[in-house]
């Protein structure tokens, strides 16, 4: 009971910053919001992937899929923008389905480097046809979207949109960890042998993962298309992708707030070292190699420490 209290407080807290947050900051730093939100919606549909023990290199692909999938839609059908997010994610699911279908036979390191060339792939067919994907140039002159008199062009009314559906999303994706289906993801992480001994249809729920995650993939692509007015196939490259896995190893994937503590960590980071431009990529090296070896389970894992050094002091002063 009191934890649940907590947790409500806590959110409510949340709550109202993030309303507050646009207008408590300068234009630079909303449009830093924006992104921020945009990572958190792709950060925890990776985490998805990683409850079943796989883990992707095309995660910002599908992402790519979404964006691509956003900029047609918008420029050449003249879509709405409630209605370019949504078919987009269904894109990025449906491409996500087929490209799981040959990389379900694989596991491990095979899977990783698999879906990394199947990745290559699809960007490969956005550099090479300039129609309908712009070449190697990409797209511009994407809508930045409106909804009836609320332009999104300026940050703030796109801020707020952006943080319904990051909300929508974060609710959706919370509740499916939590669910017999998200248990199921990790039981087959957790025992793969066993989860097939047991019934379970290993192949089936690894796929419904991976399916689910580009989904959401393509949410985050959809959004930052309209934000960006523009696309790239080096705005999905794995230089980006490198960044995916850092977020996710900084903050743990065991819980569903481990990746969301590593966005923001690193997020505060990456803007406090803009002006090491050129030393970034080596300093966020070292950062992943030094997490890897002494804090393999993220910063959650110091937090998850310490309840449980609480849990065991009621304990012994319970029995006590």
């Amino acid at each position: 009971m009191r934890a649940t209290a907590f947790g409500l407080v806590f959110l409510a807290i949340v709550a109202a910053a993030a309303v507050a947050a646009p207008y408590s900051v300068s234009y630079y730093q909303t449009e830093v919001l924006i992104l921020f939100l945009i990572n958190l919606i792709l950060v925890c549909s990776y985490r998805i992937l990683t409850t079943t023990g796989d883990w992707s290199l095309s995660h910002v692909v599908m992402m790519g899929v979404g964006a691509y999938t956003t900029a047609i839609l918008s420029k050449y059908l003249e879509l709405s923008i409630l209605l370019t997010v949504p078919l987009s994610a269904v894109v990025a699911g449906l491409v996500g389905l087929v490209m799981v279908t040959p990389l379900i036979r694989t596991r491990g390191f095979g899977f990783f480097i698999a879906s990394f060339a199947l990745g290559e792939f699809v960007r490969l067919i956005w550099v090479k046809f300039r129609d309908p994907f712009g070449g190697p140039r990409g797209m511009i002159g994407i809508p930045n979207g409106e909804i009836g008199s609320i332009d999104f062009f300026m940050p703030v009314p796109y801020y707020f949109f952006v943080l319904i559906i990051a909300a929508l999303c974060l609710s959706v994706m919370y509740r499916l960890d939590r669910s017999r289906i998200g248990k199921t993801f990790k039981a087959v992480y957790a025992d793969e042998d066993l989860a097939e001994s047991v019934g379970i249809d290993v192949p089936r729920y690894r796929a419904l993962a991976f399916v689910t995650g580009t989904f959401f993939a393509g949410v985050a692509g959809s959004l930052l298309a309209h934000r960006l007015g523009a696309v790239d196939p080096k705005n999905f490259d794995i230089n980006v992708m490198v960044y995916l896995i850092i977020w996710i190893v900084v903050g743990g994937s065991a819980t569903f707030w481990g990746p969301i503590l590593g966005l923001a960590v690193m997020t505060v980071v990456f803007e406090v070292t803009r002006p090491l431009l050129e030393w970034r990529p080596l300093l966020f090296g070292i950062i992943l190699i030094l997490f890897l070896v002494f804090m393999p389970g993220g910063l959650e894992s110091l937090f998850t420490g310490l309840r449980e050094r609480l849990v065991r002091r009621r304990g012994s002063e319970g029995e006590g």
